[in-house]
């Protein structure tokens, strides 16, 4: 299930989706007689592609989902944990680990570090799944080599190298937060659909949103493939929202989660 939902919604994003549209297009104007479907096709993944790599659009998209959750101001509450959800990375032993992980995951980390540091005694938990991977690395395990370089102590590390998506991450966080007080960390276009999973977990954790994209200064009016991440990330987070309901209707999360089995955090 875990590696269809992966296949069907990467199929779903934007350009993938628009350049099939277009070369299905093409095969009618090339194989058939039917040439006016054939250019209102071509048409469509034109314009949708022109459309998906302009800064006003794809901003205009991004922003309002980004600024659902403001970001970070220190509390004065205590805090016990410090959660960073995991990204993406890439295994190549001639890259420096910043080159490893991804971008999104290197800012995602850096901010959780920051914030750890505001709470002595608090503990750094790192996720990420590593079952796709034939290196025997996890996404969490690679994180905490990093958060270890920059000088965080491998004893305040807690890993969750099973949890293979954000549902799973708050169910297994529930079992070792329970009842103290957690900031969770995740870029900010993901953090409303976070906070939905780790709401039915049963827990409240403080949102610390990061890795912000899409500035109220728009600078670009002419098509940059750069933008084309941004309307990527709007519809990740748009099928992910309408994977919670239809999920949510059919399934009740505690049975889901009393059934599910009990995972310990791993240590360095």
């Amino acid at each position: 299930m875990f590696i269809l939902k992966k296949i069907i919604s990467a199929l779903l994003m934007p350009l993938p989706f628009l350049l099939l549209v277009g070369g299905f297009g093409l095969c009618l104007l090339w194989f058939t007689r039917r040439k006016k479907l054939a250019s209102i096709l071509m048409s469509i993944s034109l314009m949708g592609i022109f459309l998906c790599s302009f800064q006003p659009f794809t901003t205009a998209l991004l922003r309002p989902l980004e600024q659902e959750n403001a970001a970070f101001v220190s509390t004065t509450q205590p805090i016990s944990y410090v959660m960073v959800l995991g990204s993406s990375q890439v295994i190549d032993k001639t890259f420096p680990i910043t080159s490893e992980l991804s971008p999104t995951a290197i800012t995602r980390l850096v901010e959780g570090i920051r914030i750890f540091r505001l709470y002595p005694g608090a503990k750094l938990i790192l996720s990420g799944y590593g079952g796709l991977n034939s290196h025997g690395i996890s996404h969490a395990r690679l994180m905490a080599h990093l958060a270890i370089a920059l000088g965080v102590n491998k004893r305040d590390i807690l890993l969750f190298e099973s949890t293979k998506d954000t549902k799973e991450e708050a169910f297994q966080a529930a079992d070792v937060v329970k009842d103290k007080n957690m900031i969770l960390v995740t870029s900010a276009s993901q953090m409303s659909r976070a906070l939905y999973y780790f709401h039915q977990a049963g827990l409240q954790p403080i949102a610390a949103p990061t890795n912000f994209r899409a500035s109220n200064q728009m600078r670009d009016f002419v098509p940059d493939s750069r933008f084309l991440t941004q309307i990527e990330i709007v519809e990740h987070e748009r099928l992910g929202q309408l994977w919670q309901r239809i999920t949510s209707k059919l399934l009740n999360p505690q049975i889901e989660h009393q059934q599910a089995e009990k995972v310990k955090p791993e240590t360095l």
